[in-house]
């Protein structure tokens, strides 16, 4: 038996981060990898970007990551009230101003997939890796997607399973041919109703393949607090607290 720890979309929420990690370690897990989106919205992605660089964990490039590393434009998206809107503008120009350089290219340097095959006894278990989906990292898939999204994914990556973050939003889905799509939400900025630090344990033995979504209560009033003395936008506290705020 294997198992290997999966999660993403920390995006700046240390405190987040390391109550994940902690559980992580607590259970023996080694194996980890995180699907991306280490900065914005949170006022510690320096910090976020050093924890994930010292303990050597795989990362992939997410779209947030992808933004700050090559300073993209942003663009008001559609979906958005005017209010986030204007607070998302703020909180992404302030990892523009302060994310070091140093982490800049750390982030740029992030591979776009990673495809892992795992051997147990005589089975090869191949796991897809993605932060949204295989031809984009900024691809919202939900759990109420049509299957054949799913398997047309696994078919083209010729994978047992695929992983993906992004919506912030958990799910795991099993199909007829016994292969598994599989969000594993948020650490830092969840979108379910609980707020509660999300991610993935994946066991995988000779026969199957099992994946457990965990979540997680961490400081999340001490982390509003420090949002909001910092230069993001109170917005993203009220969002922690599930005060009336809808994010898309």
């Amino acid at each position: 038996m294997i198992q290997i720890a999966v999660f993403g979309d920390v995006h700046g929420n240390l405190p987040a981060l390391e109550v994940v990690l902690k559980d992580i370690e607590e259970r023996g897990i080694r194996q980890k990898f995180c699907l991306g989106d280490l900065v914005d919205f949170a006022p510690w992605g320096n910090e976020v970007i050093e924890s994930i660089k010292s303990l050597n964990i795989p990362c992939i490039l997410g779209n947030h990551d992808e933004r700050i590393a090559f300073d993209l434009p942003v663009f008001p998206l559609s979906k958005h009230s005017e209010e986030e809107t204007k607070a998302r503008f703020v909180a992404i120009d302030h990892s523009k101003k302060h994310i070091t350089e140093e982490n800049k290219k750390f982030l740029s340097e992030l591979p776009f997939h990673l495809k892992l095959n795992y051997k147990i006894g005589n089975k090869h278990w191949n796991i897809q890796l993605v932060h949204s989906s295989l031809e984009s990292n900024d691809t919202y898939l939900y759990e109420s997607e049509n299957d054949e999204v799913f398997t047309s994914m696994l078919e083209d990556s010729k994978a047992d399973i695929i992983l993906m973050g992004h919506t912030h939003l958990s799910f795991t889905k099993q199909f007829e041919n016994k292969k598994w799509a599989v969000n594993c939400g948020s650490v830092g900025r969840s979108k379910e109703t609980n707020r509660l630090a999300s991610y993935l344990i994946l066991t995988l033995d000779t026969e199957k393949i099992t994946p457990e979504i965990i979540q997680l209560a961490y400081p999340l009033e001490e982390t509003a607090r420090q949002i909001e003395e910092s230069g993001i936008p109170d917005y993203y506290a009220s969002f922690l607290r599930n005060e009336n705020v809808l994010i898309l």
